[in-house]
């Protein structure tokens, strides 16, 4: 009887939290972006992206060059290796395996987790993405919107209301502080 009692006063409790929860969870407001698109409007963005990929294809060729030393160097050594003395040998084989080491050490320079690439993209695009991501937050902050999903990475987003799309204000957002294209000169992907 006593836990009946009990039973009979806690239920009214949880059910009136339950409820409160469930109104505080449907008034939340979602909204998503397109980053691509976003960054697809932002001249500055085309531009750094230009650049790193001119650097990109420059150091791609010192690369190249540096492992293409390294095969003609190895032809080289098969081709006379039968008719060289056991020192002249191991001499060719240690220039080889240098000239290997000096090549993905320029790979590691340029394309490694630290590497030039790396730093310059920070430099170039990341105060942009950060400039994007202030316009995101003023905007999710002024509309009272509790969710921002981006549609642009992947199947995060599986569908996504156009009325909530709040790309373009976004754009508008960023153009207060970095040019951007203008709203009616926009191509939207489909």
């Amino acid at each position: 009887m006593k836990n009946l009692k009990n039973s009979l006063i806690l239920f009214p409790m949880l059910f009136g939290l339950l409820t409160f929860t469930s109104t505080k969870v449907q008034a939340q407001k979602y909204a998503f972006v397109d980053t691509e698109y976003i960054l697809s409007n932002i001249p500055e963005y085309s531009d750094a992206q230009d650049e790193l990929d001119g650097l990109s294809k420059k150091w791609q060729k010192e690369v190249d060059a540096k492992y293409k030393e390294v095969s003609d160097l190895y032809k080289k050594y098969q081709a006379e290796s039968v008719l060289l003395p056991a020192d002249v040998k191991k001499k060719r084989e240690d220039e080889i395996v240098a000239k290997e080491k000096e090549a993905k050490d320029l790979q590691k320079k340029y394309f490694g987790p630290k590497g030039e690439l790396f730093k310059k993209r920070q430099e170039l695009v990341q105060p942009i993405q950060e400039k994007v991501f202030n316009a995101i937050e003023t905007i999710a902050t002024t509309k009272n919107i509790g969710f921002v999903f981006d549609k642009a990475g992947g199947p995060v987003l599986l569908y996504g209301n156009p009325k909530y799309d709040i790309s373009d204000d976004v754009l508008d957002e960023v153009g207060n502080v970095m040019q951007t294209v203008k709203r009616d000169q926009r191509k939207h992907k489909k």
